[in-house]
């Protein structure tokens, strides 16, 4: 009889300088160096269970790679369907654009309209498991919205610090799932400072973006889904809007492990970072050849989710743009908003602002030859434009403008 257990978690190792970590007790950050621990898995145990034929017999959400997931038993998970969005083929944009093969993938679809209810189950998953009782989260919006509904799931009191000026509909959420939500005078950063400051004292885990180790393997299932949806060929190119970047650094972790269980070869895509030009640290260390990102002086734009002046996983987010042989970009506000409505308009996908600056991004890299009519490339539309009903008239009145060929 086989017994690979539903996970087959066997420890964390910091990403930057290697320290081992007991997985089955609660952690957030290196306890020597500070840095983002990963989750590593007795890949063996998996390759007895998990194989992209055993899949197709698979429920259609992010569990159905459990065995290369954190939580131990099934009993823990408080799923509300995450995962499994579709990979859309854009036919209409793409013929537009001049792009042979167009895809977006619709992060719109799941619980609570964003790409964070893949990393928040996975937290307050594993929170629970490991005996936390309460969590707390500093947040643009949406991942405050998602760790209110999975935390209500799960039974744990929540606690949420967002900036004031913050999405209402984001902040109307937190508190119709029942969590405590506070409201910071300054960005996501400074409702960071607030949750460190106030956590230990008053009993709450913080699942803070890459200050815990779980969140990550939440957003590596795209990269999972992206290689099952394309038959396991990887893309030439994946466009990601980037704040903390735990989406960039979850897929490339996923694509080693899914190297390491044979199920793809070396090739990877390359990742392109856009960032807003309001708040764009990583874009500007890119250009600058540098390995981590100095804080960006007054951020602001639009899209909240872009609008992260400091990331504490900006190492491994430029990591993965350097060994792909990628790139990043930013683009205004005004391009964004168009981009929201030529992606309704062309397509039917109702984006938010931050999942259109991967459509105004590509624009670019298409114009200055960094992106090749010819290659396959994955949009990621990271969230719902339902939340952003007051950009909506903006996006729609917003004029395309295509950038001028190097």
């Amino acid at each position: 009889m086989d017994t690979t257990p539903y996970s087959t978690l066997t420890h964390l190792e910091c990403s930057a300088c290697g320290e081992h970590h007991a997985a089955d007790v609660l952690q957030t950050t290196c306890r020597r160096c500070g840095l983002v621990l990963f989750a590593h898995y007795d890949l063996d145990a998996v390759r007895r269970t998990l194989t992209p034929a055993a899949l197709a017999q698979r429920p259609a959400s992010l569990w159905r790679y459990h065995e290369v997931l954190p939580v131990r038993a099934p009993e823990h998970v408080p799923s509300l369907g995450e995962g499994y969005t579709p990979l859309l083929l854009a036919r209409r944009l793409g013929a537009a654009l001049g792009c042979r093969a167009l895809y977006v993938k619709d992060e719109g679809v799941n619980p609570t309209g964003t790409f964070k209810a893949r990393g928040l189950v996975m937290a307050v998953a594993r929170a629970a498991e490991l005996g936390a009782q309460a969590l707390a989260i500093p947040t643009a919006g949406n991942a405050g919205g998602a760790l209110a509904a999975y935390a209500a799931a799960a039974g744990l009191p929540a606690h949420v610090f967002m900036p004031v000026d913050a999405p209402d509909a984001t902040k109307r959420e937190c508190r119709h799932y029942g969590a405590q939500l506070t409201l910071v005078d300054g960005l996501i950063g400074d409702a960071g400072a607030v949750v460190r400051a106030r956590s230990a004292d008053a009993g709450w885990f913080d699942v803070s973006t890459l200050r815990e180790p779980y969140r990550a393997e939440g957003k590596k299932t795209m990269g999972y889904e992206v290689a099952e949806q394309l038959g396991w060929q990887l893309p030439d190119v994946i466009v990601y809007p980037t704040g903390g970047g735990t989406g960039i650094v979850g897929m490339w972790k996923a694509f080693a492990e899914m190297e390491a269980l044979g199920w793809i070869g070396s090739k990877r895509p390359r990742m392109v970072v856009v960032q807003s030009e309001g708040c764009a640290p990583i874009v500007r260390a890119f250009q600058q050849g540098a390995t981590t990102a100095e804080p960006w002086a007054a951020a602001q734009t639009i899209a909240g989710g872009m609008r992260v002046p400091s990331a504490i996983g900006d190492y491994l987010i430029l990591q993965a743009l350097y060994e792909s042989d990628g790139t990043a970009v930013m683009v205004s506000d005004n391009e964004l908003l168009a981009a929201m409505g030529e992606l309704a308009r062309t397509e039917g996908i109702n984006a938010c602002p931050e999942g259109a600056a991967t459509l105004a991004g590509l624009r670019k890299l298409l114009a200055n030859g960094a992106v090749s009519g010819d290659e396959s490339v994955v949009l990621f539309n990271t969230g719902s434009g339902l939340k952003y009903q007051d950009l909506l008239p903006a996006a729609d009145d917003a004029p395309v403008v295509t950038p001028p060929a190097a």
